[in-house]
């Protein structure tokens, strides 16, 4: 009880502070302990509405209001598409998809810097921003995520502030994870348990991060959840090779 406790703190934190579904880093904690893969997915989505609640309020003045029904209509097609069918693909396959969408949208945070006659070429209407959560989301969706690992960083590629990137995705991560619970907990598979003290470790967590994120310059936050999203890419691939 205790470990599931910490590793709820752990993502909670990591959630808050880079508008993360912290699923990334929950899941293979959770696996550590002995979990099962499939059973650390559900729990995962059952947490993340809840953590990203906490977040989304204390970052509310930095969601961005007039995107945020179209990522969350595309996240919620991606999610429900992605936990159907999660399970079905072979591991690798799923960590290889996995690791090089981490790093096209981590390079997409510096898109400005590295080809600033494309980034140029990028204009941020409501339609791409439905796609691209869409996309996100299924992608991490075969992997018990909410999309969130992966939306902060394409909302900063499509130019919004990196506060207001965190912001809106832990704000839209709310009902895409919802829609990946469902599923989960139709095929009886979450640990309630569990779950509950996670999420009250998660609450605690996130809190804490979205505080330290509020106070942090975004050049600073933009590093670090490139560094962030590398290392779990590099895991996440280490892990099935």
């Amino acid at each position: 009880m205790i470990t599931l406790f910490i590793i709820g703190i752990i993502s909670g934190i990591s959630s808050g502070l880079f508008g993360i579904g912290g699923g990334a880093v929950r899941i293979p904690l959770l696996t550590l302990t002995g979990m099962p893969m499939i059973g650390a997915y559900g729990i995962n989505l059952l947490v993340i509405p809840f953590s990203s609640l906490t977040g989304a309020w204390t970052h509310r003045r930095n969601i961005q209001w007039d995107i945020a029904p179209w990522i969350v209509a595309g996240g919620l097609m991606g999610s429900v598409a992605g936990a159907l069918i999660a399970g079905l693909f072979h591991k690798l396959v799923l960590a290889l998809i996995f690791f090089f969408v981490s790093l096209l949208t981590v390079s997409g945070i510096y898109l400005e810097k590295i080809l600033p006659g494309i980034s140029k070429k990028i204009k941020p209407e409501k339609p791409i921003f439905l796609i691209g959560a869409l996309i996100t989301n299924f992608i991490t969706g075969m992997r018990g995520g909410s999309g969130g690992t992966l939306l902060p960083s394409f909302l900063r590629m499509l130019k919004l502030d990196m506060h207001k990137s965190i912001a809106t995705s832990l704000f839209t991560t709310i009902f895409c994870a919802m829609a990946g619970a469902i599923v989960y907990w139709s095929r009886g598979i979450i640990d309630w348990k569990h779950a509950l003290i996670i999420t009250t470790g998660s609450l605690i967590g996130v809190r804490t991060g979205s505080k330290i994120a509020l106070k942090t310059k975004p050049v600073w936050l933009e590093a670090s959840l490139s560094a962030v999203v590398v290392l779990l890419a590099f895991i996440a691939l280490f892990k099935v090779l």
